[in-house]
């Protein structure tokens, strides 16, 4: 599988303890669907990494979990962040079985959304 040039490895949030070191912190900002948890980052060289995590339960078709984890990458790809591990979790659901699995104004309003998580993350760098 190839994973893509803009968001390697290094950049993401993969094992299981360092998930559960970021989730052990009380959330930082929360918005209708989303909960954002962060940590600074302090190994060496540290960048911006992320996580993400969309459960069945709320999102129950596979396609729409994919397009929240897509679309969450690509905003964070996007977003210039200091050196934070954020995990960003779905809280509630987004869409049910009855109704389509994704569409565009699903997207656009997961965007919203997601642009406000990080917009807040910058606000308070800026506060400290």
């Amino acid at each position: 599988m190839n994973s893509s040039p803009s968001f390697p490895r290094e950049r993401r949030i993969v094992k299981t303890d360092e998930f559960s070191s970021v989730f052990r912190l009380r959330p930082v900002f929360r918005t209708a669907h989303f909960v954002l948890y962060t940590r600074l980052n302090t190994q060496v060289g540290a960048q911006a990494r992320l996580g993400v995590v969309a459960a069945k339960r709320l999102a129950p078709r596979a396609v729409t979990r994919n397009t929240v984890k897509r679309v969450t990458r690509e905003l964070f790809r996007q977003t210039s962040l200091p050196p934070f591990d954020c995990i960003v979790r779905l809280s509630k659901p987004v869409n049910t079985k009855a109704g389509p699995a994704t569409t565009a104004r699903l997207k656009r309003e997961l965007r919203d959304e997601l642009t406000q998580l990080f917009a807040s993350q910058r606000m308070l760098l800026l506060r400290s």
